[in-house]
């Protein structure tokens, strides 16, 4: 993947340096295409070397195969000491959000010569910006939680537990094509709605009752990321007008985004307008994340995010408002930073009440 190695290899000439140690395994998969749990990578300005073990040795030389392989046995200290010492260089980049202090003392004794530098996730911000190549697998991933979630409103009934509809969504995408679910799904009803990031748990859905869907698919590595609340039935009054709220503003938000802008000026769009109908107070987190080779793929859309929007960023915008005791109303789409404003890729329907007819009448 030479483009993604000259734009790492831009970046180290910015900063005087001769080499880069890639340690976090997404990363090393972004530079690399190499899939194996064990791997790390040293990139100079006309080289790149693979480090791996035995297991990985003829899966590496097949999805690596513009890369050296540098095979270690217990430890990879000395793998990339050899490394390093071939290259013939003086400064080496790390990733100082990936390498312990631990390491990091070790590799300094084994190269006591060379300059380490530390740099915080400098691959990961190249990694905000996807290639064709990249847009295409999410949305990929994308097109498998839509139809869960198509399925899915089939499915559900009252009577059901949170674990009963997690379980059906996650054998439904990895049956349909997903590698696997991209997260833990979240399913949480009632008064469990109210939790961000409720684990499903053994508890009976009912009709009239918040019940809120987070899941998403992964795959070939890459993640999608929806949220969906609704009720069996017909919504009351407050679900009805708190509903309204979250989804203005996230459409709000979705109509702001645009290259050029700050992810924090994004996230105030939404929170702003939710505030303003008194529910600041209710909505704690971030208005969305980058969605990628991680399903939380950078703080893109947060409230203190300098992060400049460009084309090609795919990002969540999931406003929410949680109410302690009574539940809680999220809404999250999968959209793509296009050149001139945003293309929203999830396409499940946003609305409120699911009512469809069963055998013994109406749901």
């Amino acid at each position: 993947m030479p483009s993604r190695l000259d734009r790492l290899r831009g970046e180290m000439a910015s900063r005087n340096l001769d080499a880069f140690l890639v340690t976090d395994l997404l990363n090393v998969r972004y530079l690399s295409g190499f899939t194996g749990s064990y791997a790390f990578a040293l990139i100079t300005r006309d080289d790149a070397v693979l480090l791996t073990d035995f297991r990985y040795a003829e899966q590496s030389a097949e999805e690596c195969p513009g890369l050296y392989l540098e095979l270690v046995e217990s430890h990879w200290v000395p793998g990339a000491q050899r490394a390093v010492e071939r290259a013939g260089v003086k400064s080496v980049g790390f990733e100082s959000h990936s390498l312990s202090y631990h390491h990091w003392s070790e590799l300094s004794a084994a190269i006591p010569d060379i300059r380490l530098v530390p740099e915080e996730d400098l691959v990961g911000r190249l990694r905000l910006v996807k290639d064709e190549a990249e847009t295409a697998l999410i949305r990929e991933a994308v097109r498998i939680a839509d139809l869960a979630y198509a399925h899915i409103a089939k499915f559900i009934k009252p009577g059901l537990t949170e674990r009963d509809v997690a379980a059906e969504l996650d054998f439904f995408m990895r049956r349909n094509g997903a590698d696997k679910e991209g997260f833990d799904t979240i399913v949480a009803s009632g008064p469990r709605s109210a939790l961000p990031h409720g684990k499903s748990s053994d508890r009976m859905i009912s009709k009239g009752e918040l019940i809120v869907l987070d899941f998403g698919a992964a795959f070939q590595g890459y993640h999608s990321d929806i949220t969906r609340t609704f009720v069996l039935g017909p919504p009351d009054d407050r679900q009805d007008e708190i509903y309204g709220i979250v989804l203005e503003a996230q459409s709000k938000a979705i109509s702001a985004l645009r290259p050029g802008l700050l992810g924090g000026d994004v996230d105030s769009v939404a929170r702003e307008y939710i505030a303003e109908r008194g529910f600041g107070e209710h909505f704690g987190h971030g208005l969305g994340h980058g969605l990628g080779l991680d399903v939380h793929d950078g703080r893109v859309l947060a409230r203190a995010s300098e992060i400049m929007l460009e084309a090609g960023m795919v990002v969540t915008v999931e406003p929410g408002i949680y109410i302690p005791g009574w539940g809680g109303i999220r809404i999250e789409d999968d959209v793509l930073v296009t050149d001139s404003g945003a293309e929203v890729l999830t396409q499940s329907p946003r609305r409120l009440a699911i009512q469809r007819k069963e055998s013994g009448g109406h749901v």
